[in-house]
């Protein structure tokens, strides 16, 4: 295994910490590796971009899934997980969520995650989302889940931060970090990060953690599009890192655009206020401007249908009317319980002068989730040694081409546990980590950050085309070889800080989804080409696995710094809907004959 030898511009590191885990990102999938590796005995550093609550989980409204209801089972959980990946799930990864997830969800609620439970019976309460064939959501807050699970966890983290015995494990935390590249050793191994810390203490600048693992729970990459219900640090930094590092990425075109975000009209840009599936789970109708329940008829489950078909849904209708928007009728509900079961989205809505008690709510698609991301093992191991993924940056197969509401909790929850279980079989140690040559990968300025999104937004968004998605291609292109030119001509690029790093992180992330949207023609899950309407096994039942390669030549300059040539990036189909042979089977798949070379 070699790695790409690519970097993002960054000062050398001015200050070194030593762990034996390092984990960045602090929401579900990464507290939960950092408990559990620290049970262990590892020493832990947690690395996070803000502070240790402001990742996606805890904008989490609907709940956590799992079989956890009298007649229902992890056999009926899997059932419905398989038909909203629309073919595309690994079906053992499914099992292994759907068999170890009611467990894993006990084990939270040990750790101190309060979930709704019933008045009279104690028991949890379980809701319905879209997609689902029974109540197996356990909601926290009515719909408060994500900031319940995170609060618990912290506390556990924050508990678990000093050893209370000789052998035990510690966690420690970098807070206001962002993760720049991977270290490796000699042989390509896994040996660390480096990282720049915003602000002035003990830790500042760029700096590096070196460690035997490294765990990438960096959340999504919703900010490459203009509108999303990601936070703003969803920057796609994790899958850059990785892609940079030489491992495989997959279906990075299966972005989940989620039906029922408040609509704030249609120049909105940023972060938008979700309104959970689990509205709709509890009766809420959609309908157009004439009240009309435009879904009965399109699918058994009609509003509950899984989220791509009601996304498209929403959407056609959109067009066959003019309308900017639908809405989400939930008055028959009565304020009471508005107030007690969706206090977070009702006050939500107020805030922006709606009032779901009297009104419907306007109602469009977003950005939400990436089904795709750095190819895993059933051990969140990447095809780089040393290297996890858990979480929405990972792609383990279980959500195949559309994830089925609230799994994507139970996900980080489940393979984190494992990976935690894979570091602690595998205690050696790395060599000292190579220390790489300058780099000339060049850097976007700051504002590149919103032509990408405008770019996205038009020619990758929920409906794509042949058309849309060369027009993207070529501004992504231009964008970047722009960039490139004026290092290689010049030797000038934008200064090295958070905004331009952030900037490049999006263009990468934004360049692999857009070609492997062009590759794969036709309509599937929550990919959606008006130009190839209908689904296609016969030829694309089958992933799109990316990597970014570095020059076929680069010669050094004086001094041992590259040329600023492009890398290169790669795009290859699988042969069959089977996921992730390489890693499962001891190591990083070849490239096969036919591999397509993308700018």
């Amino acid at each position: 295994m070699t790695t790409t030898g690519i970097r993002l511009l960054a000062p050398a590191p001015g200050w070194a910490h030593e762990a034996d885990v390092v984990v960045v990102g602090s929401g579900v999938a990464g507290l939960t590796v950092a408990l559990r590796c620290a049970a262990q005995g590892a020493r832990v550093t947690v690395v996070t971009k803000a502070h240790l609550d402001d990742g996606s989980t805890r904008w989490a409204q609907g709940g956590i899934a799992a079989a956890l209801g009298e007649g229902d089972t992890p056999a009926q959980h899997l059932d419905d997980t398989l038909v909203a990946g629309a073919g595309l799930c690994d079906e053992e990864a499914v099992r292994i969520l759907v068999t170890e997830g009611p467990d894993a969800v006990r084990r939270l609620i040990a750790t101190g995650a309060h979930f709704d439970t019933s008045e009279t019976t104690g028991e949890i309460l379980l809701t319905r989302e879209g997609g689902h064939h029974r109540r197996r959501i356990a909601h926290a807050g009515g719909d408060a889940t994500g900031a319940e699970i995170s609060r618990a966890l912290i506390e556990a983290v924050r508990e678990a931060g000093v050893p209370h015995a000789e052998g035990q494990g510690s966690i420690e935390f970098i807070e206001n970090a962002l993760v720049l590249d991977l270290l490796t050793d000699a042989a390509g191994d896994t040996a660390g990060v480096t990282l720049h810390v915003m602000g002035e203490g003990q830790r500042d600048g760029v700096g590096s953690v070196r460690a035997r693992a490294v765990v990438l729970a960096t959340g999504g990459m919703g900010q490459v599009f203009s509108a999303t219900t990601n936070p703003a640090v969803s920057t796609g930094d994790g899958v850059a890192l990785a892609l940079r590092a030489g491992a495989e990425v997959s279906d990075l075109e299966f972005v989940q655009f989620h039906p029922t975000v408040l609509f704030l009209g249609a120049d909105a840009e940023g972060q938008q206020p979700l309104v959970s599936e689990a509205v709709r789970g509890e009766g809420a109708h959609l309908v157009d401007a004439d009240g009309v329940r435009f879904m009965q008829g399109q699918h058994e489950l009609a509003e509950l249908a899984p989220r791509d078909i009601v996304a498209k849904g929403i959407m056609r209708r959109m067009q066959e009317t003019g309308a900017e928007h639908m809405y989400l009728d939930g008055r028959h509900f009565g304020a009471e319980m508005w107030s007690k079961r969706f206090p977070t989205i009702l006050a939500a809505c107020r805030a922006h002068g709606i009032d779901p008690v009297t009104e419907p709510i306007p109602v469009a698609p977003a950005a939400h989730y990436a089904s795709g991301g750095v190819r895993t093992d059933l051990h969140g191991r990447t095809t780089v040694p040393g290297l996890y993924a858990c979480g929405e940056v990972a792609c383990t197969g279980v959500h195949g081409a559309n994830r089925l509401a609230s799994n994507s909790l139970l996900e980080g929850l489940v393979f984190a546990e494992r990976i935690a279980a894979d570091i602690a079989a595998r205690p050696a140690a790395p060599g000292a980590p190579v220390i790489p040559a300058p780099s000339r990968f060049p850097l976007l300025p700051s504002e590149a950050r919103y032509g990408i999104q405008r770019i996205m937004t038009r020619g990758a968004g929920v409906l794509r085309s042949a058309a849309s998605l060369e027009e993207a291609a070529e501004a992504l292109h231009r964008m970047y070889a722009d960039a490139a030119e004026l290092l290689e001509r010049d030797g000038k690029t934008a200064e090295p800080c958070v905004e331009t790093w952030e900037a490049s992180n999006l263009c990468l992330v934004a360049r692999v989804l857009v070609e492997a949207a062009r590759r794969r023609e036709e309509t599937r899950g929550c990919h959606w080409r008006e130009d190839r309407p209908a689904r296609d096994d016969d030829n694309w039942r089958r992933h799109i696995v990316a990597t970014l390669d570095p020059p076929a030549s680069h010669g050094l300059r004086p001094g041992g710094a590259s040329p600023a040539v492009p890398a290169t990036l790669t795009i290859r189909t699988t042969d069959t809907a089977d996921f992730a042979p390489g890693p499962r089977h001891g190591g990083p798949h070849p490239t096969r004959p036919g591999t397509e070379q993308q700018r």
